[in-house]
């Protein structure tokens, strides 16, 4: 019988940030996905670094963790933040499977490859709506004035009308 795990897409969905220009997920976070401590999933990235290059993982820093509040949080208030979380690139998650080398982590990761491969796509969407907005906008730019071109003709016809008005009708001389 086939084990099979199921993290809901939203779960994952919420866990991937945007930093640095790059689309990542923390450590903690994936440990938690995964289903270890955060300490042994980096243990395992360190006897592998030469898995993980800086375009796969990196370490945020200080300003990084700290204007991202829900990133860092601490379990005791006023404790100091020993080491700052990692944070994995998409290519960083893919390594992160072979690393770990276990049934879960190999069914949660093809999810998060799912979220991911989601992700770049409502990219692109978004990217394509933005162009056909501004597509349409110039468009009703042009229309706006050519409206008020045709109202303008309309009213010098209307104005040109009225000064040239004719008496309509039998006239009775007296």
């Amino acid at each position: 019988m086939k084990k099979s795990i199921f993290i809901a897409e939203t779960e994952i969905e919420k866990k991937i940030f945007l930093i640095r220009g790059k689309q990542v997920m923390l450590d903690k976070d994936l440990a938690e996905l995964y289903g270890v401590k955060t300490k042994a999933l980096n243990q395992a990235v360190k006897r592998n670094l030469e898995r993980f290059p800086h375009d796969f993982m990196f370490r945020l820093t200080s300003k990084d963790a700290f204007s991202r509040s829900q990133f860092v949080t601490l379990k005791k208030q006023g404790k100091n933040i020993k080491y700052l979380p990692y944070a994995f690139t998409e290519q960083g998650v893919s390594m992160l499977s072979s690393v770990l080398k276990s049934k879960r982590a190999i069914l949660v990761n093809i999810q998060i490859m799912r979220a991911f491969t989601r992700f770049k796509h409502l990219i692109l969407n978004h990217k394509e709506i933005v162009e056909k907005l501004n597509t349409l906008e110039g468009k009703v730019e042009n229309h706006d004035t050519e409206i008020q071109s045709i109202f303008r003709a309309i009213r010098d016809l209307i104005a040109k009308n009225e000064t040239q008005k004719r008496k309509v009708g039998f006239c009775i001389n007296q």
